[in-house]
């Protein structure tokens, strides 16, 4: 025995689906819970460099940039060495990193004021 699919009845079925995943978004939006909030752009950096250098990945100096970036120097505890980085949301570019041309306009399109490396003192 076969049932005949029933367009009407499908449409009025889909309506309420719908009505009712609504009202459960914004009940769940007026509670707060599923509000997107923003991680500040340091704390992202710090998650970024723990991420590509390992636990022992530390910033030693940020700085925000335009757009939600941040710039700084990041090193690993223990050694004295420290690269420059350019953090995005869903980036983070070295300046040892295989692609430098890529880091250099990175770093002058978000962080324009930010010093690479420290020119000669005499």
């Amino acid at each position: 025995m076969t049932r005949r699919l029933n367009v009407q009845r499908v449409i009025l079925v889909l309506g309420v689906v719908v009505l009712g995943l609504g009202a459960l978004s914004l009940w769940a939006v007026s509670r707060g819970e599923l509000a997107f909030q923003e991680v500040p752009a340091t704390e992202r950096a710090v998650r970024q460099v723990r991420e590509q250098m390992g636990t022992t990945g530390e910033i030693r100096y940020v700085e925000a940039g335009e757009r939600r970036a941040a710039c700084g120097y990041a090193g690993r505890r223990g050694q004295e060495q420290a690269v420059a980085f350019v953090s995005r949301p869903n980036r983070i570019l070295f300046s040892d990193d295989p692609l430098p041309g890529e880091f250099r306009e990175m770093q002058a399109r978000f962080c324009p004021t930010f010093l690479v490396s420290p020119g000669p003192t005499s």
